[in-house]
């Protein structure tokens, strides 16, 4: 018999069981962590963690373009840094991009390099800001070709981290945040990368609110 669920299709999970998982997963918990508070097995609770990540993906996916002052920014995940290559360079890095809106909200993707091709056609699909700010990073170059008004570089070898409103503060705290978060899994699959990028970059939108109640739609 299929109990009746309206938060998951056809499920054998009662709806007032179903928000059990829901809530460790608001929390952050692990699923085999989760299998254990709830008796739920963790094959199921993995299946209502996908969908929610799922979810949550989409709604990242419609939260552009960001407007006013952006930040960009690009990070590597996957395989230890090489002694003597630059992050960037290192063989099974995934390349991760990241736009932020100041006082606001981000979005990320994942690229094949950090070429300018990659990094620019990245900005052309999901920003509509007047102002642009980035590293020294040579993939940047050219964003009043792409329309924009002003572009603002902080160079970290020559002048810090920041130097007045020239700076990525932002996304490097959300960078942070995901380099923090992503190694408590214990190695991520490559297929569901993705979806806890996403997972990651939601939280962080939503780090003031309460997730549990936060609407996926």
């Amino acid at each position: 018999m299929i109990n009746k669920n309206r938060y998951y299709f056809r499920s054998r999970i009662s709806e007032a069981r179903f928000r059990q998982p829901a809530r460790c997963f608001s929390l952050d918990f692990t699923a085999t962590s989760t299998a254990a508070l709830t008796g739920i097995s963790v094959r199921s609770v993995n299946s209502i963690y996908l969908k929610i990540r799922q979810c949550m993906t989409k709604v990242c996916e419609v939260a552009t373009p960001l407007k006013d002052a952006v930040e960009v920014d690009e990070s590597c995940s996957g395989a230890r840094r090489v002694r003597g290559k630059p992050e960037r360079g290192a063989w099974g890095k995934t390349i991760i991009s990241g736009l932020l809106k100041r006082q606001d909200k981000g979005y990320t993707g994942i690229g094949p390099d950090c070429s300018r091709a990659t990094l620019q056609g990245m900005i052309k699909g999901h920003v509509a800001a007047t102002v642009i700010h980035s590293d020294g990073w040579r993939s940047y170059d050219g964003p009043a070709d792409m329309g924009f008004d002003k572009h603002f570089r902080i160079h970290h070898g020559e002048n810090g981290f920041a130097n007045g409103e020239r700076h990525i503060n932002a996304i490097e705290s959300f960078w942070t945040t995901a380099k923090r978060r992503l190694p408590r899994f214990n190695g991520i699959p490559e297929h569901t990368f993705y979806l806890h990028l996403k997972e990651t970059g939601y939280r962080f939108n939503h780090r003031r609110d309460n997730l549990y109640l936060e609407p996926l739609r």
